[in-house]
């Protein structure tokens, strides 16, 4: 690390305080049938999510890496959301960077259009594809500092994959095969993306970490909203594999929401129908633990009872209240929140379900 840093000292001079060398692979891209945004990324970097992965709904996506510099995410954001295209964003910030021939930035916007550049000085194998070949519609080319080499700033549609210090240059043109190819929803497709890159040889250093951030393609009142997948592996033997599994669980856990949602609107029905799918879904995670299974079967159980379906909820209070204990304490709390009628014999009739 020490011998790294001093290399950063001689790229970057007094720049360097501003820069993390976050080397690593990633997928910008927007689903034109569902709207939906995001940026997937993977790295032997130390919690890659909390620097490269940036998205608002209804705005864009970003993610900065290489010699990184974080700020392309939050201005980048802030150019699309005034309705400057995605290419001619990332244009506008480049031009203010002294250090460009260090980056790698994507960025991907509400109509799906892409900007995506990666810097002539970047650790190789480093390269990158803008959508598909026929919706590559530009490029531009950018002096290094001293002008020693030319970096290279391309424009496309849909999506962009980006890598810098890979083990070979076929891990960005496998990303794009595989995000075109495979099915599903953009999640999916962008899992897809990663594992492609990781089979034809990833990151020369290995792997550690991984990240998934998705948003709604619709705006919303502020910028926290609208996240579907806001996912983080920050140290894992196999980033990719457990980042699979809490994809899952975060469906799971939509289809709760969803849930509780139709219960706000009296459509009794369509929550069950979302608690359902979202136990079943949980069962079949891999390495679920049966504390979150419960909390699930309880807040469906609660909802019955809400909807003066009483008979109905008992074997299911019964299961989770046999998974954990707290459950039995917790509920006969809930009348006071509201969440349960005050009424003690019926409250007497729940709790009886531990024995």
């Amino acid at each position: 690390m020490k011998r790294l840093l001093c290399v950063l000292c001689v790229l970057c001079g007094s720049a360097f305080s501003q820069l993390r060398p976050v080397h690593t692979f990633s997928i910008v891209a927007r689903d034109p049938v569902t709207g939906q945004i995001g940026v997937a990324v993977q790295s032997h970097w130390f919690s890659v999510g909390s620097i490269v992965t940036w998205a608002e709904a209804g705005v864009g996506a970003v993610a900065t890496q290489s010699f990184v510099d974080p700020s392309y995410g939050p201005n980048g954001l802030e150019l699309m959301r005034k309705g400057t295209a995605a290419p001619e964003a990332l244009k506008q910030l480049l031009a203010k960077d002294k250090f460009t021939e260090g980056r790698q930035v994507a960025f991907v916007d509400s109509n799906g259009k892409v900007g995506v550049f990666t810097g002539c000085k970047d650790m190789q194998a480093a390269g990158h594809i803008a959508g598909s070949p026929n919706d590559t519609f530009a490029m531009d080319s950018i002096k290094s500092s001293d002008g020693k080499c030319e970096s290279e700033l391309r424009y496309g549609r849909e999506f962009s994959t980006e890598a810098n210090l890979m083990s070979n240059d076929k891990i960005w043109p496998a990303m794009a095969k595989a995000y075109q190819e495979s099915k599903g929803d953009l999640a999916d497709r962008m899992l897809a993306a990663l594992d492609a890159a990781q089979a034809v040889g990833g990151d020369i250093r290995g792997r550690q970490s991984a990240a998934i951030l998705i948003v709604e393609g619709k705006r919303q009142p502020a910028p926290w909203m609208g996240r579907v997948f806001d996912l983080r592996v920050d140290d894992a033997a196999e980033p990719l594999q457990e980042l699979r599994r809490l994809v899952a669980l975060q469906r799971a856990y939509n289809h709760m929401n969803a849930g509780d949602l139709a219960v706000e609107h009296k459509d009794n029905e369509a929550a069950l129908r979302e608690y359902s799918a979202a136990e079943q879904i949980a069962r079949k995670t891999p390495g679920v633990l049966p504390s979150r299974l419960a909390e699930m079967v309880y807040w469906h159980a609660v909802a019955l009872v809400n909807m003066n379906r009483v008979d109905e909820s008992l074997p299911l209070f019964k299961k989770a209240f046999s998974i954990e204990k707290g459950w039995v304490e917790l509920t006969p709390r809930l009348p006071k929140s509201g969440l349960l009628p005050d009424d003690p014999k019926l409250i007497e009739r729940i709790v009886a379900q531990a024995k």
